[in-house]
């Protein structure tokens, strides 16, 4: 008989300046071989946080390299101090890479957001 992924409690993550995330659901696939997080971030009195540094934030506190990490939304509410964010962290970047769309790579500032380009 096959299991069901089984979602995790809810719990706190502390994204420093950016504010805070309240993970909703945050359970792995195991035929993609990725972590599906769905969480509310909270930003009270502050813009939305640009892709490129929330991901960098969530690299850190997860504990993973940031080229595994792609944040597929952010949705905020007019005037609205709090979005709905899904983020999807792969067990390895080339495997990021064949499943998350060019755009959605594009979006993130590419596979290496930080690498200066060479000129």
């Amino acid at each position: 008989m096959m299991s069901v992924p089984q979602a995790r409690e809810a719990r706190r993550i502390d994204l420093g300046e950016m504010g805070w995330g309240e993970v909703q659901v945050d359970f792995y696939n195991p035929l993609v071989k990725r972590r599906e997080i769905v969480m509310m971030l909270h930003h009270e009195l502050k813009p939305t946080p640009m892709r490129i540094m929330l991901r960098q934030k969530l690299a850190e506190v997860l504990g993973v390299d940031i080229k595994r990490i792609y944040i597929r939304y952010i949705k905020t509410g007019y005037g609205a101090g709090l979005s709905k964010v899904r983020v999807h962290v792969y067990d390895s970047p080339e495997r990021a890479l064949s499943f998350e769309p060019k755009y959605i790579i594009e979006r993130n500032g590419g596979v290496n957001p930080f690498e200066e380009a060479e000129g």
